[in-house]
């Protein structure tokens, strides 16, 4: 190992003189020391089955032991379960209680190995004899009355504490008082006798309490002589008892020397005698009394606790009476026994040739006698070895190996011994490392670590450190060398991970180990819990993530703590706390929950806690002590409670209840609320009524329980408080008037007998009121002119008066039917859609009731776009109140139109006026419901539309507008227009157009009242390298000859409903088409039988499928023949739902919008493979503007699914270079397609969702439930194009 030249940090291990142990290793050979023994003395127990005296020592070798006892070898009786070799090295025996007494005596133990002998103090065994008083015979004690006298105990010695007690023999205790009290020796003393005195059985009892043996001296009889004076008779009173002088029964003499340790209880006793009975007082010479004397047993007993030295002096006791007085003074004494006036000396370890100076420093009252000993043995002055003995001192003067032992220094007084063994190692030896090599040490980044070296040798080893074996210097504030040879670092950082070098050196070697610092990231919680507020019966969530050195991860934990408590979280299901992710859950929090949470990160090195307050939030307590308190009277009363904890949130307010027993008995009914800042509730009551009160808490949380409700209270009975309310005047019929009201609520009668007085008259007419009285809510009033103003009141009474003064309500008497019909009917027409009208109002007199509004009336006649249909559509309009003329929207352009007028009341409606007819103009058409592109060359583009679906007028042409576009800024470069004038027209090959150019087409249909809104469409025309057709043709199916199809039925909104075993078909059909004719076939997909339906006419609008099989998917066609292999208008797969679990309904309407866009793509898509197919056959081109006159029919085709199709051998002979092209397979587009054809489709006639992506940038118009509400359909002078064969043979 490389040292030289580092800065090394040495320090010297402290082993002088002056060390308080030696640190030696246990290798080493070391001499004996007494780590453990028993202290007495040893008060060995009646009851104590054995006593065990214990010495026990450590040494290299180790060491044996010996006994003695009384200053003679002691061999300790042997039990048969130990052999007598092992008694030399286990210095604990065991005494058995029946041979206590021969063992009794001092102990002192002795453990020695070759390096020398240590010993213990002496160990006193007390083996005390049951205590008991001797037999002996009392005789009476005779005493003359007014003298003092004495019964003395003599307790016998025993085990303390010792309680002395004076009975008689009945056990009742002699009372003590001044005159007779007991002394501190157990005796009974009697300042003077009095005839009283007299007794038999003064007994002494003696209580062991240790040993709980109570033991009785024998019975002691006192006579009292009475005394006679010599010139008095024997019967003069006690009054005339001589005074006697005062002395002292207790102690006797006058000077008493009490000699005590220090730490003692101090205590002077004086017990006097005489008569009167005299008084004793207490004083210290030359000083006062210190403020811890205590006066006991009526001041005869001074007692002073933990005497001190400063309580040394001369007491006096002071007894006096009328008589005189008697003193005696106590010299008291303070003495200790030995003690070490610092620590005792040290053991130590010195190099051969050194001075050993051991010092036995102790103090004593009296001073100590100290003793030497070396081994055991005494050691005594020896100057010519140079070996001395100076009182308190032994000195070694250069001390050799021989000199090493336990030496032994004894002090020694009256009241006590205090021995110190002393080690002296005297040898020379090399540096012996002890702590351990390698030793790692894993510190925290920023904490202090202390790298232990502890080194023993003789001279003693300097200690150096180094770091990694290197010359790099350990130096800086934080590097600190210790005194015992640790390094220590503070404040780590993570470069200070290494390994350390410490190096133990002195004159005799050297040795070295290596220490290992590993420095780890502290834990950190980075997301800890946060103050919440939970409602009671929620979950509570306390986050706790933490940070921690991925090393430590095998001692990571987290725990929780409240207030102050590790919590125990049980993983059992039913528990309500879960902890997991970082997070404590507490399921259905209750007010238990709440308190300070401490989430505590923590591994084997450190830990981080952040604590949280969780505050539950619960309903408040039920109120408390509700009392109720009457005001003004009886009905006016206070209520006042307690209210209960509002369980931490603020209470909004205190809603009182009540209960009464006649009318609605248990039912609780909210009577008052009152802020939550109050406790009392003012509440005016009814009359007659047995009354309950409670009154519950509401805070943000919710409504707590109610209070118990107190004695019930009962209201006296009175008239009503009010009249009824909610008055109706009615007439049901033309000559009566119906009058009813809201009745008063049971609970308001107030008293019994409850009934009403109905008044009334005419109003404006009559003075004199008619009145009735009714017990019921209502009153007719009949034979009344129709529809004649009224004045009613309606007042209540009962058996004890009438309510208030009612007020007055107006009313009309019955209503009749207008007699008359609104005259001058006068039609403006505004608009297409939108017309005034406008009449004279009828008389008021013919109204007969109040005017509700007016009625206006259309009928639609006919269409001019259909005229000789008629229609009768009838719609009728109210319009309220008091008006003369209206404006009528939502009419239908281009029809003739009938209008009358009628006046309605509440009664009915009065007659029509005179029908005005007139005609709505002709609007403009509705956006064309489709425009999409085909056919692109390189200067032109083939456009196809279908005309509107509603035309509000006659078509006169198309207006077609395009713009050149610049493909890059999206700028319009030209923009040009063109009319065509052909109204029957639905597709047109524009040319003159830019090659690779993208254009913008806007399309609107257009009538004589103009052109309706565009609908806008891009396509660019192509480059001559590009193929001129973009869409496949479907190829027939061999064995089959095409044919021209009917005209097939336009179906707008298809949808379905599916339920488990039907399903319904719904459509909507075209107002021309609503007389044609369709067919719904279905197959189950598993089984693949077809089924047919009759026709049904489209104007039915659906078609039930019954029979179906719940969970099973079916295939549903409409078709416009019976035939399968016809072309479908509409196809679809549905499935039944399920009758166990209910399986998701696939409804063709929520995709609607889907189908129906799919659907029209796809009938254009097949118009132009149509076309393209009719000119292959005919062997021509393709024109680009259709002819005048022509007016093609477009019909719409099924497109096959892909396993149907079958590639015909024409098709795929044709010329890759034609006009058109062919796919030969329906797995793939063809190429330049822009609309695929996608055979897979669930929907029958539908193309690939590129081609709707196109058509939905169109701005198609779709209906509310998404379907497409535009369907392309052929005129009848249109012509058909052939179309392939369509289904197959239908098989089994």
């Amino acid at each position: 190992m490389r040292l030289a030249g580092s800065l090394q940090l040495v320090l010297l291990l402290a082993l002088s003189t002056e060390a308080t142990s030696l640190n030696i290793p246990p290798d080493v050979e070391q001499l004996p020391t007494i780590i453990f023994h028993t202290t007495g003395p040893i008060i060995a127990l009646p009851y104590d089955n054995s006593v065990t005296i214990r010495c026990e020592a450590r040494g290299n070798p180790p060491p044996e032991y010996r006994w003695m006892k009384d200053d003679l070898d002691f061999i300790p009786p042997q039990p048969s379960t130990i052999r007598s070799d092992q008694f030399t090295t286990n210095g604990t025996f065991v005494l058995q209680n029946k041979s206590l007494a021969r063992f009794q005596g001092k102990y002192r133990c002795y453990a020695s190995n070759k390096l020398g002998t240590a010993m213990t103090e002496t160990i006193e065994l007390i083996v005390p004899s049951m205590p008991k008083f001797p037999k002996e015979t009392i005789e009476t004690i005779v005493v003359e009355e007014g003298k003092p006298f004495v019964l003395h105990c003599n307790p016998p010695e025993g085990v303390p504490p010792r309680k002395i007690h004076w009975m008689s023999i009945g056990l009742q205790h002699i009372d003590q008082d001044t005159r007779v009290s007991m002394g501190t020796d157990g005796s009974l003393y009697f300042s003077h006798a009095l005839q009283k005195d007299s007794r038999l059985d003064y007994c002494c009892f003696a209580d062991f309490l240790r040993i709980r043996t109570i033991v009785q001296k024998p019975a002691m009889a006192v006579e009292v002589k009475p005394w006679t004076p010599e010139y008095e008779s024997a019967e003069s009173s006690d009054a005339s008892h001589p005074v006697r002088t005062p002395s002292l029964l207790l102690p006797s003499g006058v000077q008493t020397e009490k000699v005590l340790l220090k730490g003692a209880e101090l205590q002077l006793e004086c017990i006097p005698g005489g008569y009167p009975t005299p008084e004793i007082e207490w004083m210290k010479m030359g000083e006062k009394l210190t403020a811890r004397a205590k006066f006991d047993n009526f001041g005869k007993l001074l007692t002073i606790a933990a005497i001190e030295e400063c309580d040394e002096g001369k007491y006096m006791c002071l007894a006096k009476n009328s008589a005189g007085q008697a003193v005696h003074y106590f010299d008291v004494i303070v003495e200790e026994p030995p003690k070490w006036l610092t620590v005792p000396p040290h053991s130590q370890l010195t190099v051969i040739g050194s001075d050993v100076h051991i010092k036995c420093s102790v103090s004593g009252k009296p001073q100590p006698d100290i003793t030497w000993r070396k081994n055991g043995q005494i050691f005594e002055d020896d100057p010519v070895n140079n070996k001395r003995v100076l009182d308190d001192s032994l000195v070694l003067h250069n001390a050799v190996p021989d000199d090493s032992g336990v030496y032994q220094c004894e002090a020694v007084n009256r009241h006590g011994v205090v021995l110190s063994n002393i080690n002296i190692m005297v040898m020379n030896m090399a540096p012996l490392i002890l702590t351990e090599d390698y030793r790692e040490y894993a510190v925290i980044r920023g904490e202090n670590v202390t790298m232990n070296c502890s080194a023993f040798g003789s001279p003693p080893p300097t200690i150096s450190w180094a770091k990694d074996e290197t010359p790099e210097t350990i130096e800086g504030e934080r590097f600190v060398a210790l005194q015992n040879g640790s390094l220590q670092i503070s404040s780590l950082e993570n470069k200070d991970s290494s390994e350390y070098l410490c190096v133990a050196d002195n004159s005799e070697g050297k040795s070295s180990i290596t220490a290992v610092l590993a420095v780890k990231d502290p834990t950190h919680i980075v997301n800890g819990p946060q103050d919440k507020q939970v409602i009671s019966g929620t979950t509570a969530q306390l986050t706790c993530q933490a940070e921690y050195d991925k090393s430590l991860e095998d001692s990571f934990e987290v725990l929780w703590i409240k207030d102050g408590e590790k919590m125990t979280l049980s993983t059992e299901e039913e528990s309500r706390y879960f902890v997991g992710d970082g997070m404590l859950q507490i399921m259905n929090v209750n007010l238990s929950d709440q308190g300070v949470y401490a989430c505590v990160a923590r591994t084997r090195l450190d830990q981080d806690n952040v604590t949280a307050l969780l505050t539950v939030l619960d309903v408040p307590d039920a109120p408390q002590n509700v009392e109720i308190n009457e005001l003004t009277n009886q009905r006016n009363i206070r209520l006042a409670w307690v209210p209960g904890s509002d369980h931490n949130s603020s209470v909004i307010e205190f809603i009182v209840e009540c209960e009464e027993s006649q009318w609605e008995p248990g039912k609780w009914k909210e009577l008052r609320k009152v802020p939550g800042n109050q406790a009392t509730a003012e509440l005016v009551l009814h009359g007659h009524l047995n009354y309950q009160f409670r009154v519950y808490a509401v805070n943000a949380v919710g409504p707590g329980p109610p209070s118990e409700p107190p004695v019930r209270y009962k209201t006296p009975p009175a008239a009503p408080d009010r009249n009824p309310e909610d008055i109706k005047i009615q007439g049901h019929l033309p000559n009566q008037m119906d009058i009813s009201w809201e009745p008063l609520l049971s609970v308001e009668h107030n008293g019994p007998g409850l009934e009403y007085k109905v008044s009334y008259r005419k109003l404006a007419v009559e003075d004199t009121w008619t009145e009735q009285l009714v017990k019921r809510n209502f009153f007719t009033v009949r034979n009344t002119s129709t529809f004649i103003p009224y004045e009613i009141k309606i007042q209540s009474r009962n058996s004890h008066g009438w309510g208030p003064e009612p007020r007055i309500a107006t009313g009309y008497s019955g209503e009749d039917v207008p007699t008359a019909a609104p005259r001058d009917v006068a039609v403006e027409v505004i608009n297409t859609t939108v017309l005034r009208v406008s009449w004279t109002p009828v008389p008021p007199a013919t109204l007969r009731g109040h005017l509700r509004g007016y009625h206006v009336h259309l009928l639609r006649k006919r269409s001019f776009l259909n005229p000789d249909k008629i229609l009768d559509e009838r719609h009728t309009l109210s319009f309220p109140g008091k008006r003369t003329h209206a404006i009528v929207p939502s009419l239908q352009a281009f029809s003739e139109y009938s209008l009358t007028v009628n006046v309605f009341n509440k009664k009915g409606n009065g007659p029509s006026s005179d029908p005005v007819t007139f005609n709505s103009p002709e609007g403009v058409p509705e956006q064309v419901p489709i425009l999409t592109t085909s056919n692109a060359l390189k200067d032109s583009i083939q456009l196809v539309w279908a005309p509107p679906l509603v035309a509000n007028g006659i078509l006169t042409g198309y207006l077609l507008q395009y713009h050149h576009i610049n493909e890059t800024t999206k700028e319009v470069l030209d923009s040009r227009e063109m009319n065509i004038t052909v109204p029957d027209t639905t597709h047109w090959q524009l040319g003159g157009l830019e090659e690779g150019s993208l254009y913008l087409f806007h399309l609107s249909a257009c009538t004589r009242a103009g052109c309706g809104p565009p609908l806008a469409q891009e396509s660019s025309t192509v480059t001559p390298a590009r193929h001129n057709c973009s869409l496949s043709f479907p190829h027939s199916i061999p064995g089959r000859a095409t044919h021209r199809p009917s005209l097939v039925p336009v179906l707008l909104n298809i949808s379905s409903y599916v339920s488990d075993t039907y399903a319904k078909i719904s459509w909507t059909a075209r107002e021309e088409k609503q007389d044609s004719q369709l067919y719904v076939a279905y197959m189950n997909n598993r089984d693949g039988n077809w089924r047919i339906s009759e026709a049904v006419n489209t104007s039915q609008s659906f078609h039930i499928i019954g029979g179906l099989k719940p969970g099973m998917v079916y295939t549903v066609r409409l078709m416009a023949k019976t035939l399968l292999d016809n072309a479908s208008i509409f196809e679809d797969v549905i499935q039944t739902q399920s009758t166990a679990v209910a399986v998701q309904q696939r409804n063709i309407s929520t995709k609607g919008w889907f189908i129906g866009t799919m659907c029209a793509v796809a009938l254009l898509t097949l118009v132009v493979l149509a076309l393209c197919f009719m000119w292959r056959k005919q062997g021509g081109k393709y024109a680009g503007t259709p002819p005048p006159g022509r007016q093609d029919m477009l019909a719409m085709d099924k497109v096959k699914e892909k396993e149907d199709l079958h590639p015909n051998e024409e098709s795929q002979a044709i010329n890759d270079d034609t006009f058109c092209e062919y796919s030969d397979s329906d797995e793939k587009p063809l190429r330049g397609s822009l609309c695929f054809l996608n055979g897979d489709d669930v929907v029958g006639d539908s193309v690939s969702r590129d081609c709707l992506v196109d058509y939905a940038d169109g701005g198609g118009e779709f209906s509310e439930d998404g379907s497409f509400i535009g369907e392309y359909s052929g005129h009848k002078q249109s012509n058909s194009v052939t179309e392939p064969n369509g289904f197959g043979p239908v098989t089994a």
